[in-house]
This record gives C-alpha cells, structure tokens and sequence, in this order.
C-alpha cells in the first residue's frame, strides 16, 4: 500500500515538472543573460572628435631687396678711352652688348635679378628685345644693379659714317633709353667692334659722351661659339679689375651662368656697373 502510493506521489511530480518546463520554454525571455548589476547598465560605445587641423596663418612673400652697392671710393673719369678698372683690388666689370635676341636680354635680367650679379649693358634701341623686357629691366636699372650704355641704335661702324650719321646713331639710342628706361646714360657708349679715332670720339662728346669703354678681355660670343668655350673664356679673362665684354645674341651664355658665376666666387671677385667705380661728370 505504501509502496503504491510512493510511486503515484512520484508520477505525479514528474508530470508537474514536465508541465512547468513546458510553461517556461513558452514564456519569452532575454536573449543574452545578465550575470551582475553592471551587465544590466549598457556601456555607452566610446565617440571620438576629429581634431581640427590647425588653420595656417597667411604669410606674404618677401620682397626681394637689391643689392646693396658696393662701399668704394668713385674716382674721376680718366680722359680718353676706358679699357680696364683703375687701381689694385678684386673688381670685375662684367659688360654686355648688342641685343639680337630677346631670350639672352630676358635671361640676363633674371640671371642679375637672382643672383646680385651686377651688370653693365651697351644696348643697340633697334632690337626690339629692350622694349619687349623694359618692364624687367626697369627695376633693375632703377637700383642701379645693371647700368645701360649707348651703343649706338643701330650697331653702325662709326669710323665709317659721316659726322651727322655719328650724332644720329648716338641721339637717337640717347633718345630711346631715355624714353625706355628713364635714364640718362651720358657719359659711357661704346662704339660698334671697338672701332673709334679722334673724329668719332669728338663728335660724340659733343653730345655729352665723353667716355669710350672699350674692354679688356671678352667672351667672344658676338657669334655662336659653345658653351664650354665660353667658360674658356670666362676662365681666361674673369680677372682683377677686368673690364670684359660679353653679348647679349646666342643663347649658350645663358646655359653656363652657374659656372661662370662660380668662376667668379671662387676668385673672390666683386662684380661693378662702370657707375660703382667712376664719378659722373
């Protein structure tokens, strides 16, 4: 009897427990189970602020500022002709001529604006490279770091014109740097090939040349010669109180600045406009 009503008793819990799992698996429930009361607080996900790149403060680009001019002591304009600088020291009077092409007029410039090169240009007003880069030039010119000449307007043998062609040539030159560049260049000119006599000479001081530059060595680039025979000549003629003549028609010159110019540094040589060395009458 006893043994019969243990296991109804124990049917009858087991049914109850089946009842009760089968009533939990229909209730619904969380999906993920929570273990503490720190589970039960969502951890908020982490949000990071781009830093803001730093605005740039607006800077102005410097100028550029002339060289200063050399510190020498001016002396007089000797009388006759000028072929080299007076005295002992480390000057070089670096001189170019003529103008054909507008490119080696151009690249000068920038070269002397660059580098604090200081030049002194004999220019022939019939090539049309002196107005197409005035506007260069002028600055330039302005300071003082390049000094123009008169070269005549149209590169003529002045020993083979007449006496009025002589004044014409240079008056007329006169006239369009004057015009061109705003500046007298009286009393410095120098004559087409170097060629001159006492006639020339006179009727140019008539109106206010008095001072033929010739030179005392040269690049030899009225023509085309190459590039290394350029630096050749550089190397030949880049000396103490040198006046030396180059041209401003091919453009090879252009190509060896840099060594010219190291030429130059390496001797310790100070570059001169005529202006930095003789007084103005």
């Amino acid at each position: 009897m006893q043994r019969r009503l243990f296991l109804t008793l124990a049917a009858a819990g087991v049914a109850s427990s089946v009842t009760a799992c089968n009533a939990l698996e229909e209730q619904p429930g969380p999906t993920a189970t929570l273990i503490d009361d720190q589970a039960m607080t969502p951890t908020p996900t982490p949000t990071f602020t781009r830093t803001p790149a730093p605005t740039p403060i607006p800077t102005s680009t410097p100028t550029p500022t002339a060289p200063a001019r050399p510190d020498l002591v001016k002396v007089a304009i000797p009388d006759g002709v000028i072929t080299e600088l007076p005295g002992t020291g480390n000057l070089l009077a670096w001189t170019v001529d003529d103008g054909s092409s507008s490119e080696v007029i151009r690249k000068y410039a920038e070269f002397a604006r660059d580098t604090g090169t200081r030049l002194t240009l004999f220019a022939n007003g019939a090539y049309e490279g002196w107005a197409e880069n005035a506007d260069l030039l002028r600055p330039l010119v302005a300071t003082g770091q390049i000094q123009l000449g008169n070269h005549t307007f149209d590169h003529v043998d002045l020993t083979e014109a007449s006496d009025d062609e002589v004044i014409e040539q240079l008056q007329k030159n006169h006239d369009f740097l004057v015009d061109t560049f705003g500046v007298d260049v009286r009393p410095d000119f120098r004559p087409p090939y170097g060629f001159h006599n006492h006639r020339t000479d006179h009727l140019a001081a008539s109106i206010g040349y008095t001072a033929p530059v010739l030179w005392y060595g040269s690049l030899s680039d009225s023509g085309l010669i190459t590039s290394e025979q350029l630096v050749g000549f550089a190397e030949t003629w880049f000396l103490p109180q040198h006046i030396v003549i180059g041209h401003l028609n091919f453009t090879p010159v252009t190509e060896v600045f840099p060594q010219l110019l190291e030429i130059i540094r390496s001797r310790g040589l100070q570059t001169v406009t005529l202006d930095d060395v003789f007084l103005k009458p």
